[in-house]
């Protein structure tokens, strides 16, 4: 299996790659290529490149595009996971798996029974870690895109943000006492080749009451993902799975 690298399209001159950053320690250092190794490029269009290494410095590393190769790996729907905020690296799983399993995005979310409380000074900070955890996980699934982390969002910010997404429906423990749980397949089933779902689930806590009116006062859906009460760092991932086998599984 060829490494992976994301580049962004500035990154790409005719038929060169200039990799900078980090990915140059992981080449020279970590996975020790010389030149004349091969590895593979993915630009922001999703679109792959075969690259052969032609110069390695301490400052960047020189590829030459062999081919562009066509690589259909990604979900044929476009799935973004607005979660809660999560306790110690709970969140950081369900970015690293939930990259892994095909997300498009990820919305951190601040409610009202957040426990973890969310510092201004050290956000930027915390979301570039993210992001590199991201980044990590699409090339290690040998995604062709890598997904999004937005930084953390309040109710309201989320619905304004949500303006233009096909399907926005949210993972709510109520749903399922009421033993609706067709729901979500349901939804699944109605979707589009190419449509756009944003899921949106709790904190430990769950969402309060208001939250749930105020997003189904916004077009939301309440959803039950089974009958089974899901830890909060695990119901993105359950979701995901079966957008999966829905869509690429059945």
């Amino acid at each position: 299996m060829l490494q992976r690298y994301f580049v962004r399209n500035e990154q790409i001159v005719g038929d060169h790659v200039m990799i900078s950053g980090d990915d140059v320690h992981h080449i020279g250092r970590v996975m020790r290529m010389n030149e004349g190794d091969r590895l593979l490029c993915c630009n922001e269009r999703s679109e792959t490149m075969l690259c052969e290494i032609e110069q390695i410095s301490n400052d960047f590393v020189r590829c030459r595009i062999i081919q562009w190769i066509e690589a259909n790996v990604e979900l044929p729907v476009h799935v973004y996971v607005a979660s809660g905020l999560l306790k110690g690296d709970k969140y950081e799983l369900v970015l690293q798996k939930g990259t892994e399993l095909g997300a498009k995005g990820f919305l951190p979310l601040i409610t009202s029974r957040s426990i973890v409380k969310w510092d201004e000074k050290k956000g930027d900070k915390k979301v570039e870690r993210w992001q590199k955890i991201v980044k990590e996980a699409a090339e290690q699934s040998h995604r062709a895109y890598m997904p999004s982390v937005y930084a953390p969002m309040t109710v309201h910010e989320l619905i304004s943000w949500a303006h233009d997404v096909d399907y926005k429906c949210i993972a709510y423990e109520e749903e399922a006492k009421e033993g609706n749980h067709r729901s979500f397949a349901h939804l699944l089933q109605t979707m589009n080749d190419g449509d756009s779902l944003l899921i949106v689930f709790g904190p430990e806590g769950g969402l309060s009451e208001q939250e749930v009116a105020l997003l189904k006062d916004h077009g939301f859906v309440a959803c039950s993902l089974g009958p089974r009460v899901l830890r909060a760092e695990t119901a993105p991932l359950y979701a995901l799975s079966a957008v999966s086998y829905e869509w690429e599984l059945k």
